[in-house]
């Protein structure tokens, strides 16, 4: 597979959440998680990555963060809503993605932390020294993001295979 036929995968944790008096997987967003939301869209669709898919997680604050995000986008990927990816691990997350059609080069995955940002480190093997840098210093805030490039089939997924290609997250 060719540099130009490897596969992106994007790590997007959702925007900040607001605490209001429901269970986890039902709060919402907070005012300022609203407007990372829509920062962060622009970011993305700056990237110019077609994407093919996204997964989310089924959380209130993952579908609220993908809906302001997505409409900063170009062109609508395809979108599925995934219970798996609430509350995941790095590795349940890879098996998720493992599961992915070959048919899809371009996936963004909207999760949770610890979860995105254990994945992000696992997989990457290499990385660009920027957003390497960039990543070790901030860690993994709310609506960040980070751009990962692998080779093969989704189903190669495995820790170590993938380059950080770049990161992104808002102003605090």
């Amino acid at each position: 597979m060719s540099v130009a036929e490897s596969r992106r995968i994007v790590l997007f944790r959702h925007a900040k959440a607001d605490w209001p008096q429901v269970n986890d997987h039902e709060r919402p967003l907070a005012d300022r998680g609203r407007m990372d939301a829509a920062e962060a869209g622009r970011r993305l669709a700056d990237t110019d990555i077609p994407f093919d898919l996204a997964l989310c997680s089924t959380a209130t604050r993952t579908r609220e963060t993908w809906k302001l995000a997505v409409h900063e986008f170009p062109h609508r990927p395809k979108t599925v809503y995934e219970e798996r990816v609430y509350e995941a691990s790095p590795g349940e997350l890879i098996a998720v993605l493992n599961e992915t059609p070959d048919d899809a080069q371009n996936v963004l995955l909207i999760g949770h932390n610890p979860g995105v940002q254990g994945l992000a480190e696992i997989l990457s093997g290499s990385a660009e020294a920027e957003p390497r840098d960039r990543m070790s210093r901030r860690g993994f805030p709310t609506a960040a993001f980070a751009v990962l490039s692998f080779g093969g089939s989704w189903k190669t997924l495995e820790p170590g295979v993938a380059t950080l290609l770049d990161y992104w997250a808002p102003s605090e």
